[in-house]
């Protein structure tokens, strides 16, 4: 399984994928807003979403749990 963490501390801005959804490596998974920035954190790895930890809107740290993709 691989976790995807947020790489700044932001809001949740928009989720791109649901759980159960296969993702590529690069695809972006959710858009963080950060300083009025759109920021897309993308997956690390081939795989399925088996869990989103946020929702839109969540505020996030750097380092926080975003998704699992199995």
């Amino acid at each position: 399984m691989h976790h995807i963490v947020a790489s700044m501390a932001g809001s949740i801005w928009k989720i791109v994928v649901k759980e159960g959804d296969v993702v590529a490596n690069g695809q972006d998974v959710v858009i963080l807003e950060s300083m009025k920035m759109e920021i897309p954190i993308p997956s690390e790895t081939d795989g399925k979403v088996k869990a989103l930890k946020v929702k839109e809107g969540d505020f996030v740290n750097e380092g926080d749990l975003i998704a699992i993709i199995e």
